[in-house]
């Protein structure tokens, strides 16, 4: 758990969203690093390897748990992208058609308004 999840290359990504997302990455390090100092301040009777191992493990498992979430996020962003590009695909499309019958109808009135006064 060194970095944090990557982005696609095809995604957009640029040297600003990459560093604000190395930022994140590692201030959620940092938490994790303090949280698991807290828990460990409590259980005194532990030893400091022993301790120093339970650290390192609740840091790996909350960078997993981070991890994760991160990934479900990113993966629902793609899907809700995806919605709200098919929908805004089917309003251009109603858009276009109301556009066309209107534009059909008034130049149709028009037609039939110059045949009746000529």
């Amino acid at each position: 758990m060194s970095g944090p999840p990557k982005q696609g290359a095809g995604h957009g990504s640029d040297l600003g969203n990459e560093v604000e997302g190395y930022l994140l990455w590692q201030a959620r390090i940092a938490e994790a690093q303090e949280r698991a100092r807290e828990f460990t301040a409590r259980l005194e009777w532990l030893t400091t390897a022993q301790r120093e191992e339970i650290e390192r493990r609740y840091v790996a498992d909350g960078l997993r748990r981070a991890r994760a979430d991160l990934e479900r996020v990113a993966a629902r962003c793609v899907s809700l992208r995806a919605e709200y590009e098919q929908r805004y695909r089917e309003l251009r499309r109603r858009c276009v058609g109301v556009t066309l019958a209107v534009c059909a109808c008034l130049t149709t009135l028009v037609a039939l308004l110059l045949s009746l006064l000529l």
